[in-house]
């Protein structure tokens, strides 16, 4: 026998003993139709970041006030342009500024009595989409006020049921009497007897006596870990379940504001809630077909509150500031944006940002986090300069940040920007900049269509291993003609991410953009999570999301079809795939197959790398897939599509796992070697 023809035997007799000692997951497996993929489970290759998966927060869609933040009372300080927005007045009412409480919102309102005894003074909150209480759910009213006179005074507060065809349409009321000509906090627990969708809250004055009243207040009792300044329980729970590794906030584009008056200024969201002014939201008047001219900032949800949740949620915080551009977008003129030479303030804001969230409580902005109620520092080890910017006034503006940051923090890492495209001539321009300032992460944009994220599989193979990392900081696949949540598009997000994976050395954090949205208030979709002012729904790409955040594992392992990635190469039936080793968990090997084709493909998984005694013993697999390709999961319909776990009979001793990847379909497994 020649030396080739055993080497021949010796492969067929290989061969032979794999396919009898095997996982098979589906009995119409053929293989005529193999697609055999080698994986090594002896090299075990590089880390994954504990950043690797995360959160982008943006005020969009009503993601904070409306949304995440947990406030019921639209204009609750009537600072709004047109201050009283969102109220309804009744009676003699009055806006104010003599003698306010808080300097950064100097307005209030004066309620005196009417001049009739059957007549009535009061005022009407139409919340955001309306004041929803659930029955038997108990909400927090809270307001600071002051008699306007010598007497005494008595307001009555309800929650109102406007569309009731009941006798009343109170389904919760109490009265609170004003004792000071002082201004003071009062508070009171209402009790919803039914639930309500589109209620108001209503304050009547109850006395002869007049009162002022300032930062109109109500709030859930059951916010997240019960915070009074709190959080929507539903919204945090579903950020926590992704278990996410990297919390961006508090945006994109509201960083750079459509002017730098209306920025995201972090120094305005600390401090007492009360005293914090008003910001204009750079969304609300952006798109005129759907449009929002009473969409603020309050910012109750502020800096400290983002760093709060990251804590909660065990995300690494990632702050990201003004580098004195506003929106590229929306100016064209270079007269918007800071000088180069008075950028002082901006990079001192930088600085004080660091102070806020590591310094000691006997430093100016370590005293303020620790009088709010954070002593021990955040641990901040992330800062991010700038949202997508362009052109050559973004790094010239950049260094001096750098230079600051570097000198005075030289552990933090610094995040710049590759602008707001995910290839051409500003992208090509600004990544060498970015390695020429010597940042540690870049930010990736994008937000493309099919053909795009399928012709993106191979896109970190190439990129400098030595250089900076990258922030796949904001992306989404938005459909042709298909602008829309639907299981497709998170499909092929799928198939994107096995490329970062795959790339653990180069991408160290990615994070789906937008969100959060209201489906009465949105602007821009697709996004992670939708929600009313009572239910919340979590999408297809959000599972997805969850499938790899939760299932990142310690380390990348190779995985190759024909010598190649499993990147949806030609000749790969549009199949791309990742693997992974888990160090932390006993079902230590993660095989994320992602099937983009129309029809179901058989996957031959060969374990490479495996002693005599090693096997796969047991085994796990989820699938999330969908017969309805532009469908998603709704408010009424939240578990249409949803990841399908299974545990998996193996023989003993198994070499190999074999199993049928139905047309697009998400499919994972996880398994342990004895």
């Amino acid at each position: 026998m020649s030396k080739m023809t055993f080497v021949k035997c010796l492969m067929l007799l290989v061969t032979l003993f794999l396919l009898t000692n095997c996982t098979v997951s589906d009995e119409d497996y053929s293989a005529s139709d193999e697609n055999i993929m080698l994986l090594d489970v002896q090299n075990i290759g590089a880390e994954v970041q504990g950043t690797m998966y995360g959160l982008f927060f943006e005020d969009i869609n009503y993601a904070a006030d409306g949304g995440l933040y947990a406030e019921k009372i639209k204009n609750r300080s009537f600072e709004f342009p047109q201050a009283l927005m969102g109220w309804k007045s009744y009676g003699k009412v009055e806006v104010r500024t003599e003698g306010a409480p808080f300097a950064r919102n100097p307005h209030y309102v004066r309620l005196s009595a009417p001049d009739h005894s059957q007549k009535h003074t009061g005022i009407e909150n139409e919340g955001f989409f309306g004041v929803t209480a659930i029955k038997d759910a108990e909400y927090r009213f809270s307001v600071w006020a002051r008699q306007s006179g010598t007497e005494g005074s008595r307001i009555q507060v309800e929650l109102d049921n406007i569309v009731s065809m009941e006798e009343s349409q109170v389904v919760a009321k109490a009265e609170l009497d004003i004792v000071s000509r002082e201004w003071k906090k009062y508070c009171v627990v209402l009790k919803a007897s039914e639930s309500v969708g589109k209620g108001v809250l209503r304050i009547f004055l109850k006395s002869t006596a007049g009162v002022d009243l300032e930062h109109v207040s109500l709030f859930p009792v059951d916010t997240w870990k019960g915070r009074e300044n709190g959080l929507r329980t539903d919204l945090v729970q579903a950020l926590a379940d992704l278990r996410p590794g990297v919390f961006r906030f508090p945006g994109g584009c509201i960083v750079e504001g459509t002017d730098l008056e209306s920025r995201y200024q972090w120094k305005n969201s600390v401090g007492p809630v009360e005293n914090r002014p008003l910001n204009e939201n750079r969304w609300h008047y952006t798109f005129t077909h759907r449009f929002y001219p009473d969409y603020y900032q309050s910012y109750g949800l502020g800096f400290f509150e983002f760093f709060q949740l990251s804590e909660d949620i065990g995300a690494e915080p990632l702050p990201v500031i003004s580098v004195g551009l506003a929106c590229q977008f929306q100016n064209d003129s270079q007269d918007a944006h800071v000088p180069v030479n008075e950028l002082k303030p901006y990079i001192q804001d930088a600085l004080d940002l660091l102070e806020f969230a590591n310094g000691p409580i006997d430093s100016k902005w370590g005293k303020v986090r620790a009088d709010m109620g954070h002593e021990a520092p955040f641990n901040l080890k992330y800062i991010g300069i700038g949202n997508e910017q362009w052109g050559e006034e973004y790094p010239e503006r950049l260094k001096p940040f750098v230079d600051a940051l570097r000198a005075k923090y030289p552990d933090v890492k610094i995040v710049g920007s590759s602008g707001p495209n995910s290839e051409g001539a500003q992208f090509d321009y600004l990544w060498p900049e970015m390695t020429k300032l010597g940042v540690d992460l870049v930010d990736e944009h994008f937000y493309r269509p099919e053909s795009w994220f399928l012709s993106q599989g191979n896109r970190y193979d190439k990129y400098d291993r030595q250089g900076p990392k990258v922030f796949a900081g904001e992306y989404a696949c938005h459909g042709k003609g298909k602008k829309w949540n639907h299981f497709h598009a998170s499909l092929l997000e799928a198939a994107f991410m096995t490329g970062l994976e795959r790339n653990v050395d180069v991408v160290h954090m990615a994070t789906y953009a937008p969100l959060f949205a209201h489906i009465e208030g949105w602007q821009w979709r697709p996004d992670l999570i939708w929600y009313d002012n009572s239910r919340s729904v979590r999408s297809a790409s959000y599972y997805v999301q969850q499938l790899f955040a939760t299932n990142k594992g310690t380390n990348a392992l190779t995985l190759l079809m024909d010598g190649k990635p499993v990147a949806g190469n030609e000749g790969q039936n549009g199949l791309f795939a990742s693997a992974v080793y888990d160090a932390t968990d006993e079902a230590n090997y993660v095989v994320k197959i992602v099937n983009t084709d129309s029809l179901s493909h058989n996957v031959h998984i060969q374990l490479v790398g495996l002693s005599e005694e090693q096997g796969v013993v047991e085994a796990v697999r989820t699938r999330l897939n969908s017969e309805e390709p532009d469908v998603d999961n709704t408010l009424d319909e939240p578990n249409r599509i949803v990841p399908i776990e299974k545990s998996i009979k193996v023989k003993p001793n198994s070499k190999s796992i074999k199993t049928t990847v139905p047309a697009s379909t998400v499919e994972m497994w996880r398994f342990p070697l004895k």
